[in-house]
């Protein structure tokens, strides 16, 4: 089965220019099938790019997928436009009555800033607590990530004296975890962040298992049974250019930067870079909706309880 998105939605065209089943409302309304509700909380200020990123691997599984797009109630967006957000985009506070199958909540570009000072924290802080009642399965990426493991666990996130900036190996130190399944037992994922979680202070909070660390980039995959929750500290989600458009608007703007690490061919900037953690990247949000759909609730008044 697909992913049910609006035929309007940018991502619809570009899903089925690349070949994956996508349906409009209309079709998937003939379907005498119970889609999953997954919601996207986009924090990106590339919403459409984030939006395409999602729903390709979320829109990859056999199952029927509907994708709801969220956004914090207050904050406007400066990078995307207005039209886009009001015609695809519901404010936090329209959903807090409903609930969903699975919730990604997106990074965000505000490492530098303490989580407290974030303009929309209060709110963010109340949609992880939603997520204990109205969501059955929650996935933070990055800076995401980051914030609900310091709100659920108080663990801190540490400024690098560098950028972590590249494609860096990581290895699998949780084989048997169904979110794994089919993972060799290393892989190579993008990480770009300034901040990293420590995984001395992951093993003193009660009840976090890390799937996935590298010695060079730390953890990078956390999962909080407790919360139904995983953590992911990089960018499984990134399309092949995505370090390539940070890095050339970095260069542009005199911002110092490395070249990100064993992303270009012989690390030369002049050349195309190439995806080596594609495979990797379906096969985790592939077992994630796997995982969701064999201990989702049918009645979905019952997730929560």
């Amino acid at each position: 089965m697909p992913i049910k998105l609006p035929s309007a939605l940018p991502a619809y065209n570009v899903l089925s220019q690349e070949g994956v089943m996508v349906l409009d409302e209309a079709t998937a309304s003939r379907q005498d099938i119970r889609p999953l509700r997954i919601a996207l909380l986009n924090l990106m200020p590339k919403k459409i790019q984030t939006e395409n990123q999602f729903a390709r691997l979320i829109g990859a599984t056999p199952l029927q997928i509907e994708l709801s797009l969220i956004r914090m109630t207050e904050h406007q967006t400066k990078n995307t436009a207005a039209e886009h957000m009001e015609e695809f985009y519901r404010p936090f506070s329209d959903v807090h009555d409903e609930k969903f199958d699975g919730l990604i909540i997106t990074g965000a570009p505000i490492e530098h800033l303490p989580f407290e000072e974030v303009t929309y924290w209060d709110e963010l802080t109340q949609v992880f607590d939603w997520t204990q009642t109205n969501v059955h399965s929650t996935f933070g990426v990055c800076w995401g990530g980051m914030a609900m493991i310091n709100y659920f666990h108080g663990v801190k996130k540490h400024m690098l004296d560098h950028k972590a900036f590249g494609c860096f190996r990581h290895q699998n130190t949780a084989p048997a975890s169904p979110y794994l399944r089919g993972f060799s037992d290393d892989c190579v994922i993008p990480v770009s962040r300034w901040t990293e979680m420590r995984q001395d202070e992951i093993d003193a909070a009660d009840g976090l298992k890390t799937l996935i660390t590298s010695e060079d980039a730390g953890p990078c995959l956390v999962e909080d049974q407790a919360h139904r929750a995983l953590y992911i500290f990089n960018h499984f989600e990134y399309d092949s250019g995505t370090l390539k458009q940070e890095y050339d608007r970095d260069i542009a703007n005199g911002t110092p930067i490395n070249v990100p690490m064993n992303y270009y061919p012989d690390d030369d900037p002049t050349k195309v870079p190439q995806n080596r953690w594609r495979s990797h990247a379906h096969l985790l949000y592939g077992n994630w909706i796997n995982e969701i759909y064999q201990t989702t609730y049918f009645d979905m008044d019952l997730i929560g309880t």
